[in-house]
């Protein structure tokens, strides 16, 4: 989503400094809405100081589990930019969704919450959640959406329905981009926590990269993919992408809006 409307959508969320804290049980009572928005976990995920390790979540629907290709591509980026001693790994679990019919932030977000294992700083571990669903999202043309700190939705129905009829790019390369593309942003990606000295923004759809070469380009999350690309979608981070994240693990970039500082 276009940092416009992140912001609009998650106006009036809590920040909470340090560590989350609770077991499963009581985080939807007791941790309603203080989840940040997306990129407000982007120094947790570079600096080990803290976390040590890292655990992504991913429940999908019956049938909808994710590719291999898409969780070794994830955990393979996040363990080139973010600095985890301990590893960073999957844990995959089949979940029946008590939500019916398009998927609001606000449902995504609820079904986050109610399926998360764990919180997302959980002692020494960083936990970032994937959630693949069945049913598309309430807006038209959206593949996947970050709605929090450390939640994100790909809605693979949509991917399918983007495939083109050459299967240049296919559903399983679309996946794949869009995953990262969304985990992504939970990084901070692109200016969504900061402000790059690097001018790779697209000025039309903010908090989006104008390099059709970075995964994430703005059409990467988007429906009309198959009009701006052919063939191979981009599937990791450019150099503009990588030197901000380094920046922000250094220092020498101010993060903003950050649940925890190392």
């Amino acid at each position: 989503m276009q940092r416009a409307a992140l912001a609009l959508l998650l106006t009036g969320l809590m920040l909470l400094p340090g560590c989350l804290g609770g077991i499963r049980d009581g985080l939807v009572e007791a941790l309603p809405e203080q989840r940040g928005i997306p990129g407000g976990l982007t120094l947790a995920c570079l600096s080990s100081s803290q976390f040590t390790d890292m655990v992504i979540e991913i429940d999908h629907a019956p049938g909808y589990a994710p590719e291999a290709t898409t969780v070794e591509l994830l955990t393979d980026r996040l363990n080139d930019v973010c600095d985890k001693p301990g590893g960073i790994r999957a844990e995959i679990t089949e979940t029946e969704f008590t939500h019916s019919g398009a998927w609001s932030p606000d449902a995504v977000r609820s079904q986050a919450l109610e399926h998360r294992e764990a919180p997302p700083m959980d002692g020494s571990t960083l936990r970032w959640h994937v959630l693949f669903p069945s049913g598309e999202y309430s807006e038209d043309g959206v593949l996947g959406v970050a709605v929090n700190a450390a939640d994100v939705a790909v809605f693979r129905d949509s991917i399918e329905d983007a495939e083109n009829i050459l299967r240049r790019p296919s559903a399983e390369n679309i996946e794949n981009s869009v995953t990262l593309h969304e985990v992504g942003h939970l990084l901070g990606l692109v200016n969504l926590v900061y402000t790059s000295p690097r001018d790779h923004e697209d000025e039309d759809h903010p908090g989006h990269s104008s390099n059709e070469d970075s995964v994430m380009y703005w059409a990467v999350e988007s429906s009309s993919l198959g009009a701006v690309f052919s063939g191979q979608l981009p599937d990791d981070f450019d150099d503009d992408d990588r030197a901000d994240l380094s920046e922000l693990a250094s220092g020498d970039l101010e993060a903003e809006q950050q649940l925890w500082r190392p």
